[in-house]
């Protein structure tokens, strides 16, 4: 396992740092607090101001390191927006997330690419997966169980048959878990642990997080989440894997949408 002194950066030297990163990730916070209390509609329209908004200052604000911290916060409101705003093409919810997520991987994609990480940082790697996979089928189920006492969520598939299972394993590992922990850990966690150190990038990045799941419309949801998301930061921190969290962020819904509603 590598030691967090392995990866860490140079801080680089940017006045009002806390500035340029509060407004818009207060603004974010606060749409989706919006989510949480079930307005919707004024949720979106917050979140395509910021999206506006981030835009705008990437052109006009000329320190470098800010423009990749924004182009890394644009991607939340652009999730929400795609995840809400889009029509259903399907009926069944799962095949959905296809679409939304293969969607999201395009500007995820370009926001890897411009912050100039090295692959190292952005996790690509397929080191000990002989024991980072086991572990996260396992650590998958017990931050299901936790999370599913407080959203008791309904199966995304009807039976626990091998083609079922295959089909969610493939949904939720791939598509949900990889372009999510793309997100969060790749770029976000690694910009934002950059610019304001380690342990405070880290708790941001799994605030952020935690806010992210308010469609659920608990608070509860979302100081587990970001719990959960807390504890997938830090190993991804500490393994520099991103394999291994896609693999456990995917497990989770694996078990939460999937195995456990059926068997309850």
């Amino acid at each position: 396992m590598a030691t967090s002194e392995n990866y860490r950066e140079k801080k680089p030297e940017i006045n009002n740092e806390w500035v340029y990163f509060a407004i818009p990730a207060i603004a974010i916070a606060f749409a989706e607090i919006l989510m949480l209390l079930g307005m919707e509609k004024e949720a979106l329209e917050i979140h395509a101001v910021v999206l506006l908004g981030l835009s705008f200052f990437m052109i006009y604000v000329k320190n470098e390191e800010i423009q990749k911290t924004y182009l890394a916060l644009i991607l939340l409101p652009i999730l929400r927006l795609i995840n809400l705003s889009i029509p259903v093409f399907y009926e069944t919810t799962l095949y959905s997330l296809i679409f939304i997520y293969g969607l999201l991987s395009i500007p995820a994609s370009i926001a890897a690419t411009h912050q100039e990480f090295t692959r190292i940082q952005l996790g690509i790697t397929f080191k000990k997966m002989w024991i980072y996979a086991p572990l996260s089928i396992v650590l998958g189920l017990l931050i299901a169980e936790g999370e599913y006492l407080i959203i008791r969520t309904n199966g995304l598939i009807p039976d626990l048959s091998a083609f079922n299972l295959l089909m969610l394993s493939i949904v939720m590992i791939f598509f949900v878990g990889l372009v999510e922990e793309i997100i969060f850990r790749s770029i976000l966690q690694n910009r934002l642990q950059m610019m304001f150190g380690n342990w405070a990038g880290l708790i941001f990045t799994s605030v952020l997080f935690g806010l992210m799941h308010s469609g659920y419309g608990s608070i509860y949801e979302i100081i587990y989440a970001s719990l959960v998301g807390f504890l997938i930061g830090y190993l991804f921190y500490r393994t520099r894997s991103l394999p291994f969290v896609a693999m456990l962020h995917g497990f989770i819904n694996i078990f939460l949408f999937g195995v456990i509603p059926l068997l309850i």
